[in-house]
This record gives structure tokens, sequence and C-alpha cells, in this order.
């Protein structure tokens, strides 16, 4: 009888310790809502590729920023920060929801140590995707965004749940192996912050919210 109890004890004190070093409130169905936004995203984004003058070109994978029309560029700049928006928006209400279940704050010191370690890969991948544009090279943007996200994910995995340290591998690989296929950068980009996202919401609604 002491030592189950003194086996309770240690199971308490562990539970304690990692909810103060580890952000534990993610929500699963956030995931879900950003992949299927993701996805829906994907679709009006390929829907513009195939009626643009610049089809070709997007195909191929280079289109020097110089001699094609700028609104193509606006168009998935406006798509994707609509995208992102809607998906921050929903994944802050349904964690901070999550966070009231659980007992946690949104806002404690795992949290923002996940958000600076995952800040600083986005910021350069960002950068990145940035300069590939101004040299004409499209077809590794996809790629590319895969390949930091994930990276941003592995580096922010060590302060909240393993399930964010698989996904964020699984983005690396799918952004290498989109680098060796330029011309359907958009369907891996699908895959990738697409159905990788609602696998991995999926997953964690089954494992952690579930009721």
């Amino acid at each position: 009888m002491d030592n189950n109890k003194h086996f309770e004890q240690l199971a308490e004190i562990r539970s304690l310790m990692e909810k103060s070093s580890r952000f534990i409130s993610l929500s699963g169905l956030s995931g879900i809502l950003a992949g299927t936004y993701a996805l829906i995203g994907a679709f009006i984004a390929r829907k513009h590729i195939k009626n643009s003058e610049n089809y070709h070109e997007f195909i191929e994978g280079y289109s020097s920023i110089y001699r094609t029309d700028l609104t193509d560029y606006q168009f998935f700049i406006a798509l994707g920060f609509g995208v992102m928006a809607l998906s921050l928006i929903n994944g802050f209400i349904l964690t901070r929801r999550r966070a009231r279940d659980v007992q946690q704050k949104i806002w404690d010191k795992a949290a923002w140590r996940m958000l600076i370690n995952m800040a600083i890969p986005m910021a350069a991948g960002g950068l990145f995707c940035a300069i590939l544009l101004h040299h004409g090279y499209i077809g590794m943007v996809a790629p590319a965004t895969l390949l930091f996200y994930g990276l941003a994910l592995l580096n922010g995995s060590k302060y909240t749940l393993d399930t964010i340290r698989h996904l964020g591998i699984a983005e690396i690989a799918l952004g290498l192996i989109a680098a060796f296929d330029i011309g359907n950068g958009l369907f891996y980009w699908a895959a990738g912050f697409g159905v990788l996202h609602i696998l991995y919401g999926a997953r964690m609604w089954w494992k952690f919210e579930r009721k």
C-alpha cells in the first residue's frame, strides 16, 4: 500500500513538473481546422494558376518577378495570409478553451519558450522565401515553406507535446521530397499544411481531448 501511495505521489509530481515545463494546451480541433483551411486555399490557388497567363511558368517553377504580372504574386500572398489568419484565430480560441480544461495558463513560460523557438526558423524561412521570389525561383517556395515550418515545429517541440515533433519531422521529409518535384509544389504544400495537419489534429483530439 505504501509503495502504491509513493508511486501515485511521484506520478502527481511528474504531472505537475510537465505542466510547468511544457505547453500542453494545444487543441487538436484547431489542427483539423487549419488543415481544412489549407486544403481550401490550395484548391483556390490551383484554380487561379490554371486561369493565369503565367500557367507554364508556375508549372516549370521559374518566373522572374520583373517580367511576371504582379497580381499573381499579390493574390497568392493575400490568400496565404488569409489562410494563416483564419488558422491563428481559430487556434487561439480553441487553445484558450483547451487551456481552461486542463487548468493551464495560455501565456505561461512554456508557451512563450515554444513560440520564441518556433518564431526564429519561421522568420528565417519567410525571408528566405522572399529571396527565392526575388530571384524568380517560385518552384522552391513550397519546399522551403515546408522545410522551415518543420524545423520550427521541431525546435519548439521540446516545450510542448511530442506529437508536434513527429509532425515537424514529417513536414521536413515532405519538403525534401517536394524539392525534387518542383512542378507539383502546390500538391506537396496541400499535403503538408492540409492533410498532415488534419491527421495531427485528429490524433491529438483522439489522444487528449476525446471524452
